[in-house]
């Protein structure tokens, strides 16, 4: 097993693992095939789903690549408040044409048969969100040789990570797009999350594992930024939302630089849990009426966001985006990975030539 997650790729940089479709085979084996580690994110896919795109990255890229599993969630959801939600949105649905999802489905995400394959056939990175796997299942991992990363939001769920036996740790920022990967759901701490550089610093001061430092990151200087904070890598997800490998809709793309979309924001409107998104019309009029009830409200929303983006309408749709995401550039993969490389090192130069003046 490699000690640090730098000795499977050549440069410090991540891709993150978008789910819904972003994170696809082809752009986690072209940020591969360019020095990174491509990512491919297995939440919200069945087990068998998980495993064709292992097959296709494998068939386009020799190099590593991780995939990242979604933690099963308790179920805390009040079911009278999922059903005022569900008459809110009875309008959204008459709009749309379409009826809302249940909410029954369940909420571990297919994660025990997903365990099943990857310790069958293991791949070189697995990492985990919205929790902390048991020291059991991590241990297997180490045991076939597998690298493991822990999502964490503050030092404490890092302490508990490496407890478990976890091989590193990826601090997200309160400025990262999409989910935050808290490991307990707690309303009360709504909008208090804490800054990627000062995070990625408690954390280096609280664990003696590895840390990859993720949250709003666009720019190779970021990277140097959160290297000389004590990251041993940078992970960057909107970044390469808008490349032409990616998974994402096209109006997701469009809209990451349009400016129509002036803020993110952190909301629970899609799915019941905390994610930074662009501020959209579905945004400012459920958002603040959404209640804490993942995955009841992803499930309940999947039929309208998938008829907004079927009817061409950004304003119905989830649109995931750091802070950092008018910074985007529609680059292809693999030479995004390599400008950041380009700009790290500059960063880097920069820095040495003030450090000797």
């Amino acid at each position: 097993m490699p000690t640090a997650l730098t000795d499977l790729c050549r440069y410090p940089i991540v891709q993150a693992p978008m789910a819904g479709g972003v994170s696809c085979p082809q752009l986690a084996a072209a940020v591969a095939e360019a020095g990174g580690l491509g990512f491919l994110a297995a939440g919200y896919k069945t087990a068998d789903g998980m495993y064709n795109e292992i097959k296709q990255v494998r068939g386009l890229t020799g190099q590593p690549f991780g995939v990242n599993l979604f933690m099963p969630q308790p179920n805390l959801a009040d079911p009278s408040a999922v059903e005022v939600y569900r008459h809110q949105l009875a309008g959204e649905a008459v709009w749309y044409e379409t009826p809302l999802g249940e909410t029954d489905s369940g909420g571990d995400d297919g994660y025990e048969a997903k365990l099943a394959i990857l310790l069958e056939d293991p791949v070189p990175v697995v990492s985990f969100t919205f929790g902390c796997p048991s020291r059991d299942t991590l241990d297997a991992f180490a045991e076939v040789g597998t690298y493991t990363v822990v999502t964490v939001t503050t030092p404490e769920e890092a302490q508990a990570a490496q407890w478990a036996g976890a091989d590193a740790v990826c601090a997200q920022g309160v400025e990262a797009g999409g989910h935050q990967s808290t490991h307990r759901d707690d309303p009360q701490a709504d909008g208090m999350g804490t800054g990627l550089l000062s995070l990625v610093a408690q954390v280096c001061e609280t664990v003696q594992i590895p840390v990859i430092a993720a949250g709003g990151l666009m720019r190779g200087s970021q990277i140097a930024a959160v290297l000389a904070a004590g990251a041993g890598a940078a992970q960057l997800g909107t970044a390469f939302m808008i490349c032409p490998e990616s998974g994402a809709h096209l109006l997701h793309k469009q809209a990451l630089t349009n400016p129509l979309f002036v803020r993110t924001t952190l909301t629970r409107a899609f799915s019941g849990r905390p994610a930074r998104g662009l501020v959209n019309r579905f945004v400012r009029e459920h958002g603040p009426y959404a209640p804490a009830a993942y995955p009841q409200l992803h499930q309940l929303t999947t039929p309208l966001r998938k008829a907004a983006a079927k009817a061409g309408d950004a304003q119905g749709m989830a649109l995931w985006a750091g802070q950092g995401h008018r910074m985007a550039r529609e680059l292809p993969a693999g030479r995004l990975v390599g400008l950041l490389a380009e700009e790290l090192d500059a960063a880097r130069a920069a820095l040495s030539a003030r450090s000797t003046q």
